[in-house]
């Protein structure tokens, strides 16, 4: 029987074995099938990560980059992080039934999160952090029992964090942060006993902090700021959660106060942040006793009373207890800073904006030699500036505005050789502006503003060549300005000498200052003319020369400022008349009041609105426009004298009204007849004629035969590609437009282009090279516009990247910021500065186009139309087709009802690019229907959470956003909304645009410099 038996089980396990093969070998199959239909379902993959993805004999998927298999051969691992793959989520994945590990983050996945992930029960991480992920969180997700770890940051993920997933008791991290989910914590979150890190923040959550939280022993990272929480601090969290390390609650709305003894049972605390809440009450003295802390952040609160006692911190790194109501007792308000002298690693300390109040004490020397920011301004601090506070040698920034403080700065804050902030402005400080401000190389920031000083600036003033931002004003400084700081070039932002005692004329070395944004010397007793050098101050804005004695007539130079916004000029000597160009810039406030200026007021541009242009105390003014009720210059009331007479001339004019109502009738018949030739055929238009002419052949040549791997775009009348061409004797790269002729409007496009961009020239318009009018070599109509290539091709492949080119390039705030205000310029030019007024009618991210540096050109002008500067008004109805015209979604409401072009149809379609920019939203977006348009989505947002509408993609590298970045966000959403309104008459002009724009570049130009300081 042995034999037998033998022969059996050989037999049975014989069966066995092939049962099995046949089993792995249909699982290799499924596990091969999935993942060609994953890397089917990838419309881009930049870097060629999945090219060896193939099914080469010789190349098995378990060898595939990317891919980890266990011994039979099954895929349990899916890794392929940070390679801008772009596509969908294939839900063939969840064929994977092996799979435990998907790492899938830092792509530019889109869509939704597949269901089907719920079938996969070894799933035990998944990454799917910095997306565009779209829809609500996968409810069968919550099946995946062994899942661990989870991150979904960083996507556009809506909807309610589901009640299922406290089925997930194995889960132990689960990040969620920069998403727009909504809704309360489910109570569910309880049932997560294993979690360790719970990451909450920048989405649109609300309601109460649910006390379940607190059955999380094992949690040791809670962050829930920038969210909509309200109510009280649950008490269990620093009761019961003795695990915690990071805490982090700030940019809520938590009310109440902060129990005494609340840092007792939080051990291990390394990390609170509760800023920018409604907390009142005292700081917890227990603070005192959290000796693992590295970060405190209690600013922008109500607390009052006293800073503890914090000598036993000995790891604090980051303390910030401003903008609460903190001091009071003078005597007492700043012993806290002798406790700081033992943090030996602090680098940050903020207590501005409180109401502490005494003497700055000289112990202030001995804090951390590692102190980067202070911040003591907006107090009621008072005496002199201890000496001792230069021992702070690696400042980079000292705020101390706003309080009252007096004497002289010490010298030794020459010893601040990392300093690029210093604040000291409205203090009662005196003494001469000491010379070693010039030794401060790092310094880009400084205000004395509102203060004593006395005596002259420094001449070593001009060795501070970091210098963008410079105000002096409302001091008691004499002499002349030194020519040394007109040869600081780094000057952008403001130089403010006003409310002085300066004296002599204006130096001609002011044109240095060409990057100069405001400059402000009013209220001082400078003299003569103003320097004709002023016209090299091109980006010159604002400039402010009130109050001074200043004589002779106004300089014309003043005219080549074409960007100049605000000019006062009263309150001076000046005489003679006022120079007829300035009503041709982007003035929009000009005061001349209190000289001796006489002859005709000019009636355009600043000059036609009373309410932005004074002009009182100048007696010998005439003319204008009516409401300045000026009398009518003499020329004129010499007409009003002969009046009667012409009532003469009227009799006989009419005899000859016939002969004049016929010729009007034949010239118009001709100037129609006129135009139509000149649609109808390129030859006829003079512009046309005036441009430089290139050959097919040199055209067909520079394109490889317009092939298509040299086609970069596609648009209705044309298309557009990149060749070579020899100019000027040297080979260029050009971007050439080719018109399609058999499309109707196309040749009509062309002529429009040539019209409108032969003699513009503007830094952020697209240069026109030349153009090409002939034949093909089929002998067929042919005509194309040759302009500069732009290497970094249209914005809208920036926003909305494609599936192949640059779809790992994203733009950040400062980027889109520039290409805003880039936009704005050309428009101002086009709308103001031209000899016609030209109208684009069809702005939008697709027409607008970045040079290697990054500088925006507006394109495509195949719409504009050229309307003359005496019937600009504002938009009104007529018979046209312009309706039919532009892009949906940018073109204005009005022109679809049959309105003319007007400057207005532009700026709403201005309007809707910066909201697109922002929020990373097409206007054509398919959630946008039924009435509800981008413009309504902002105007719904923009109250509360900023970070819920705005692009997450150009804050990605910000872990913290700065405050002064949320108010950017929201004046250019602002801005947006006000450009986009749907009656024209609502919408804001260009010229406030403009103001507004350089306000916001400013502010973020500054916040960005103490951000990096920081």
């Amino acid at each position: 029987m042995k034999p037998f038996s033998l022969l059996l089980s050989t037999l049975f396990w014989y069966q066995y074995t092939i049962v099995l093969s046949h089993a792995l070998l249909l699982g290799n199959e499924t596990d091969h099938l999935a993942l060609l239909n994953f890397k089917q379902s990838i419309s881009s993959d930049p870097f060629g990560i999945l090219d060896s993805w193939n099914d080469a004999s010789n190349n098995h998927f378990c060898n595939w980059p990317g891919i980890t298999c266990n011994k039979q051969q099954r895929v349990i691992a899916l890794r392929l992080p940070g390679y801008h793959l772009h596509g969908p989520l294939s839900p063939q994945l969840s064929n994977l039934s092996f799979l435990s590990y998907i790492d899938l983050e830092n792509n530019t996945f889109y869509g939704h999160i597949p269901q089907e992930f719920g079938l996969l029960k070894r799933l035990q991480v998944l990454y799917l952090n910095n997306n565009s992920l779209t829809g609500e969180f996968p409810i069968n997700l919550t099946s995946c029992s062994q899942l661990s770890h989870f991150d979904f940051s960083w996507n556009n993920l809506i909807g309610n964090i589901p009640i299922q997933i406290g089925s997930l008791s194995n889960l132990k991290e689960f990040f969620i942060e920069s998403n727009n989910f909504s809704g309360s914590i489910p109570p569910s979150i309880g049932n997560l006993t294993s979690l360790t890190a719970l990451v909450l923040i920048y989405n649109n959550l609300e309601g109460n902090i649910p006390q379940e939280l607190c059955s999380l022993k094992n949690l040791t990272y809670l962050l829930l700021d920038s969210n909509k929480f309200s109510g009280t601090l649950p008490s269990c969290l620093y009761k019961n959660m003795s695990s915690l390390s990071v805490l982090s609650i700030a940019y809520n709305n938590i009310n109440g106060s902060l129990p005494a003894n609340m840092f007792h049972n939080l051990p291990n605390l390394q990390f609170f942040q509760i800023g920018t809440n409604s907390l009142s009450g005292t700081i917890p003295v227990s603070v005192a006793n959290a000796s693992s802390i590295y970060v405190l952040d209690f600013t922008r609160n109500k607390f009052v009373g006293q800073v503890p006692s914090l000598g036993k911190l000995t790891k604090l790194r980051f303390l910030s207890v401003s903008e609460n109501n903190l001091g009071g007792v003078p005597t007492k308000d700043l012993k806290f800073l002798n406790s700081l002298t033992n943090c030996s690693n602090l680098y940050m300390l903020g207590i501005s904006v409180n109401n502490f109040g005494g003497r700055l004490p000289n112990y202030i020397g001995n804090l951390s030699t590692h102190l980067s920011n202070l911040y003591l301004g907006y107090n009621q601090i008072f005496g002199k500036i201890p000496a001792e506070l230069g021992n702070l040698v690696n400042l980079t920034l000292l705020t101390m505005s706003h309080c009252r403080f007096d004497g002289n700065i010490p010298a030794t804050f020459g010893q601040f050789q990392k300093i690029g902030v210093l604040e000291l402005n409205e203090n009662k400080l005196s003494g001469e502006i000491p010379a070693f401000i010039g030794n401060l190389s790092q310094l880009y920031f400084l205000n004395l503003a509102d203060n004593m000083f006395e005596g002259s600036i420094p001449s070593s003033i001009g060795n501070s060549q970091s210098l963008q931002h410079l105000n002096f004003s409302m001091n008691n400084l004499t002499g002349t300005i030194p020519s040394e700081i007109f040869s600081i070039s780094s000057l952008t932002t403001l130089l403010d000498l006003s409310q002085n005692s300066f004296s002599g004329n204006l130096s001609d070395e002011v044109g240095n200052l060409e990057n100069l944004n405001v400059l402000k010397l009013s209220d001082n007793n400078l003299v003569g003319n103003i320097p004709t050098s002023i016209a090299k101050c091109l980006s010159l804005e604002f400039l402010y020369l009130q109050g001074n004695s200043f004589s002779g007539t106004i300089s014309s130079s003043l005219v080549s400022l074409k960007g100049l916004r605000e000019l006062d000029i009263s309150r001076n000597h000046f005489s003679g008349s006022i120079p007829e160009g300035l009503q041709n810039i982007s003035l929009v406030y000009l005061n001349i009041s209190f000289n001796m200026l006489d002859g005709q007021v000019p009636t355009g541009g600043v000059f036609r609105n009373v309410s932005e242009f004074a002009m009182i105390g100048n007696n010998e003014l005439c003319g204008g426009v009516s409401e300045l009720h000026l009398p009518p210059c003499p020329s004129e009331a010499k007409k009003l004298k002969r009046h009667h007479n012409f009532r003469l001339i009227a009799v006989i004019v009419c005899v000859f009204a016939f002969f004049f109502i016929l010729s009007l009738f034949l010239t118009i018949y001709w100037m129609r007849k006129r135009s139509r030739k000149m649609f109808s055929h390129d030859s006829h238009s003079p512009e046309i004629d005036q441009l430089a002419k290139v050959s097919y052949q040199s055209l067909h040549n520079g394109t490889n035969g317009f092939s298509e791997e040299n086609l970069i775009g596609s648009g209705s009348f044309g298309s557009v590609y990149k060749g070579t061409l020899e100019l000027e004797g040297s080979v260029v790269v050009v971007a050439i437009k080719v018109l399609k002729l058999q499309t109707k409007g196309a040749e009509k496009s062309f002529v429009a282009e040539c019209n409108a961009l032969r003699n513009v020239r503007h830094r952020n318009l697209v240069k026109i090279l030349t153009c090409c009018s002939g034949t093909d070599y089929k002998g067929q109509e042919f005509k194309a516009l040759v302009f500069e290539f732009m290497r970094n091709g249209s914005l809208e492949s920036w926003l909305h990247p494609p599936s192949t080119g640059i779809a790992n390039h994203t733009l950040n705030l400062e980027q889109r910021l520039n290409i805003i205000n880039d936009v704005a310029s050309a428009f101002h030019y086009l709308h103001y500065e031209c000899d016609s007024t030209i109208i684009h009618c069809d702005l939008k991210p697709s027409n607008v186009v970045l040079d290697d540096f990054m500088v925006a050109h507006v394109a495509d002008f195949g719409l504009a139309r050229l309307v003359g500067k005496n019937i600009i008004g504002e938009c009104s109805m007529q018979t046209s087709s312009i309706g039919l015209e532009g892009t949906f979604g940018y073109a204005s409401p009005e022109y679809g009802m049959g309105y003319q072009v007007c400057m207005e149809g532009d700026i709403y379609s201005f309007g809707i690019l910066i909201l697109e920019m922002v929020t990373g939203k097409r206007p054509t977006d398919e959630m946008f229907k039924d009435g509800y348009n981008l413009h309504n989505y902002v105007q719904v947002s923009i109250s509360s959470n900023i970070l819920q509408i705005v692009d997450p993609r150009m804050l990605y590298r910000k872990k913290e956003v700065h405050p002064s970045v949320d108010d950017c966000l929201i004046s250019l959403l602002r801005i947006g909304l006000a450009c986009s309104m749907e009656s024209p008459n609502e919408r804001m002009d260009m010229v406030d645009v403009m103001r507004e724009l350089n306000r916001i570049r400013s502010c973020f130009t500054s916040a960005e410099l103490k951000e990096e300081a920081d």
